[in-house]
């Protein structure tokens, strides 16, 4: 049986939910390298429901499980019936998705909360000494987390607003390149900055076959 890695969707679409080319190519190397996917999201509404051509609101409710599963094929568990001991690590695509419905980071920066369950989580891997990989924005959630007390290092590119909001969180940002990784070993957490910095899938994949492989490294040790 392959390595048991979480991916937590929040939903479906770069605007409103998880960044569709940043959730492919992670289970696309995921599967590659012969991991068994636990697909999870919040059961609950997304923060607001965005037409992706006009990037304007489009006044309905959506769930963010059911919006997610639309990524995973269907089989997608909500994430308070995920326990930390059922997994190997943890993945967190990026796309607005994380800073609106996994967090509040989106409108409150380095004030903003954590979903409950995803919060639980993130602490439960972590403290099982178990490999986290954030995309894109993902590592402002685990900043959230896990910033105060562990001082984790964590890239989102080198955008400066939202870099300084990670480091008033208490994390330790490092400054990537869109097709590279950043790695905190002692906390075996990986980060890569994807849409943050890309022009394009090739970009954004090339550095999702680095986390991934890093991932698979440590699982490996």
């Amino acid at each position: 049986m392959g390595k048991r890695v979480g991916v937590l969707f929040s939903g479906a679409g770069h605007r409103d939910g998880s960044e569709i080319h940043e959730a492919t190519l992670s289970l696309y190397f995921l599967d590659k390298a012969g991991a068994e996917i636990v697909a999870m999201a919040p059961d609950k509404p997304q923060a607001d429901v965005l037409d992706h051509q006009a990037g304007k609101p489009q006044g309905e409710g959506r769930n963010v499980r059911v919006e997610s599963a639309r990524i995973s094929r269907g089989n997608v568990r909500d994430v308070a019936t995920v326990q930390a001991s059922e997994l190997d690590a943890l993945l967190i695509p990026g796309g607005y998705g994380a800073a609106k419905n996994l967090s509040t980071f989106a409108s409150e920066g380095a004030n903003c909360s954590v979903d409950p369950e995803v919060a639980r989580l993130i602490r439960e891997v972590h403290a099982q000494k178990k490999p986290i990989a954030a995309l894109c924005i993902a590592p402002a959630v685990v900043a959230k987390v896990l910033g105060a007390d562990h001082h984790v290092a964590l890239t989102i590119g080198n955008d400066a607003g939202t870099k300084d909001a990670l480091e008033a969180l208490g994390a330790r940002h490092v400054e990537r390149a869109a097709d590279d990784i950043a790695v905190d070993e002692v906390h075996k957490i990986v980060s890569t900055p994807c849409y943050m910095l890309a022009k394009g899938p090739a970009e954004v994949g090339a550095g999702i076959e680095k986390l991934v492989a890093q991932l698979f490294r440590w699982l490996a040790a």
